[in-house]
């Protein structure tokens, strides 16, 4: 079976390059604007299947192939982030991260072809800070590394060194659910969820 990653994610990819998995990368261009009142779960969930379906529509392959399309969120308290737009938007997401425990959504989309048989599914793991020192918010903005991450910190860089505890999957943290995302994979038999995600947003 073929796989295509439907993300313009590094972290993802090198969730699953580590893992030994085979895949091509196509990333798809969707709007991504988190809809008003939206929960954290709904905006995971349809943005994977959003990016699932694009690049299931542009795929020319015939034969048995599996589309995966993924996205992420932090969520602190009532507040949903995604990336800093800016330095200061950086600094603070990160001074409401200090010294709290907040949680981290991925929904993962996979669609099998060619019968086109979708299934969304959605991780979450709670990630504890260490306090941070103005100082400290400052010099992990200058890195830059904040910019292109939900909630302005990666686990996997220079941010892993204030994370004192997680609480589930660790590679949910990194924006792909691996164990979940190789259970989806082996189940030769994905069931069809386009009715039930339908009726979810009607």
């Amino acid at each position: 079976m073929k796989l295509i990653l439907a993300s313009s994610s590094p972290r993802r990819a090198e969730v699953l390059r580590d893992a030994g998995i085979e895949f091509e990368l196509r990333p798809t261009a969707i709007d991504e604007t988190l809809r008003s009142g939206e929960s954290a779960s709904g905006y995971v969930r349809r943005l994977a299947i959003e990016k699932a379906r694009a690049a299931a529509e542009a795929a020319t392959e015939s034969g048995d192939l599996a589309v995966i399309g993924a996205d992420t969120v932090v969520v602190e308290r009532d507040e949903i982030m995604l990336k800093p737009v800016s330095p200061d938007d950086a600094r603070r997401m990160l001074r409401r991260l200090s010294g709290g425990v907040h949680e981290v959504h991925t929904g993962v989309a996979v669609i099998r072809m060619p019968e086109r048989a979708e299934r969304v599914i959605e991780e979450v793991t709670r990630v504890h800070f260490a306090k941070l020192t103005d100082a400290e918010i400052e010099a992990y903005v200058a890195t830059g590394e904040p910019f292109d991450k939900a909630g302005a910190y990666g686990i996997q860089g220079i941010g892993g060194r204030y994370v004192t505890r997680v609480e589930g999957c660790y590679f949910n943290v990194m924006g792909m659910p691996l164990a979940r995302l190789w259970a989806m994979l082996q189940n030769p038999e994905l069931e069809t969820m386009r009715k039930a995600h339908h009726a979810d947003q009607g």
